[in-house]
C-alpha cells in the first residue's frame, strides 16, 4: 500500500475516532446508561475498502459508461448489498 494512502486511512480512522468520541448524544447515552449502574463497553467495527477509479477519456474520474445513465454492480458491490439484504437487477 502506498504510504500517502497509508497515511490517509489512518487520518480516516482518527476522524471517525474523534467524531464518535466528541458525538453529545452518545455521550448523554452512555452517561444515562452508567446512571442505571451499568459500565459501558463500547467496541466498533469498521470495514472501509477503497479501489483505484479508472478515468474516463476526460479524465474526469467517471466511468466510461456512466455517461448513458446505464451503469452495473461490480462483485464488491454485489457482495455488498447482498450482507445488507438488498437485491439488484445484477443478481
Amino acid at each position: 500500500m502506498e504510504e500517502h494512502l497509508k497515511q490517509l486511512m489512518q487520518q480516516l480512522g482518527h476522524a471517525i475516532n474523534e467524531s464518535l468520541s466528541e458525538s453529545e448524544t452518545i455521550a448523554e447515552v452512555i452517561g444515562e446508561i452508567k446512571r442505571e449502574g451499568y459500565d459501558v463497553y463500547l467496541v466498533l467495527e469498521a470495514t472501509i475498502g477503497f479501489n483505484r477509479r479508472e478515468t474516463n477519456e476526460d479524465g474526469d474520474g467517471r466511468a466510461d459508461d456512466d455517461q448513458d445513465g446505464e451503469f452495473s454492480f461490480s462483485e464488491q458491490d454485489q457482495a455488498f448489498l447482498k450482507a445488507l439484504k438488498i437485491t439488484s437487477s445484477d443478481d
